[in-house]
């Protein structure tokens, strides 16, 4: 079967959530190497509005997938207080759901049964089962509903893993470099495709990317980490309206600034 590439189709739009607000203060986090702490996160404050796409860049390494898990609730802090519209995160929630680089989609099951694997797990998939659809409509696969993953592009693959995420009404959507194994030309695309999901979904965004033009590109707040263990070294605010041309001057001028602040200025 063929793996062009399709467009969602706009008019496909999800129930609107609103949007988490997001609080990290004082973080710090270490990992327990051979009985030695291993510092990871350095008294990091960081807060999401609602309905708001903030991206963090920062050298490999340096503890920003680390941090998206504890947003996640996938792991608990050393230190300091991660919270989720005033709740303190404690566990994994259907209301915060991550996208990972790897689609890690089931082979045996279709795209259909990989997107309904959530509400399956929740036990409600009988009554909602019209999610499924508005899902797969909102990432423009409903004509490939009935395939399996091998027939498909690596960028449907990973709107597949975007439709399992966003069948749930997630409030907060956690990207942990979700493009990264995607060709140039299919990355391109998936991000105009991530932002028009953002805009009409209304969830909020956290993205982790090593792309300082993805980031630009799609977020309307760039955090900038320092080398392990994490720090914020500085905010880029990103007023640009969308859609956004990847050739505008005013970007530009905001990659120079990342590179100045991630130390890379001098060789562009």
């Amino acid at each position: 079967m063929s793996a062009v590439l399709e467009h969602p189709r706009p008019h496909a739009v999800l129930r609107k959530p609103r949007g988490a607000k997001i609080d990290v203060d004082g973080v710090s986090h270490f990992f327990d190497v051979s009985g030695s702490k291993l510092p990871v996160l350095d008294s990091v404050d960081l807060h999401v509005q609602p309905g708001e796409f903030v991206a963090l860049l920062g050298p490999s390494g340096c503890g920003k997938s680390t941090l998206l898990r504890l947003v996640a609730g996938l792991e608990w802090a050393t230190k300091g207080r991660l919270a989720h519209d005033g709740e303190l995160i404690s566990r994994p929630d259907p209301s915060r759901i991550v996208v990972f680089q790897d689609p890690t989609l089931f082979p045996w099951r279709t795209v259909r049964d990989n997107v309904a694997l959530g509400l399956q797990a929740r036990g409600v998939l009988s009554t909602q089962s019209a999610r499924v659809d508005e899902a797969l409509a909102l990432v423009g696969l409903t004509e490939f509903a009935n395939v399996h993953p091998h027939q498909l592009s690596g960028g449907m693959a990973q709107r597949v893993a975007l439709a399992r995420a966003l069948v749930n009404d997630p409030s907060l959507l956690v990207l942990d470099e979700p493009l990264g194994k995607l060709d140039s030309l299919t990355r391109m695309t998936m991000q105009s495709e991530l932002v028009s999901l953002w805009q009409r979904a209304g969830f909020s965004a956290l993205l982790v990317t090593h792309d300082v033009e993805e980031a630009l590109f799609m977020a309307q707040r760039i955090v900038v980490l320092s080398p392990r263990p994490a720090r914020i070294v500085a905010e880029i605010q990103n007023d640009l309206p969308y859609p956004r041309h990847r050739g505008h001057p005013r970007l530009a001028e905001l990659r120079h600034e990342a590179l100045r602040l991630l130390g890379l200025d001098e060789s562009w």
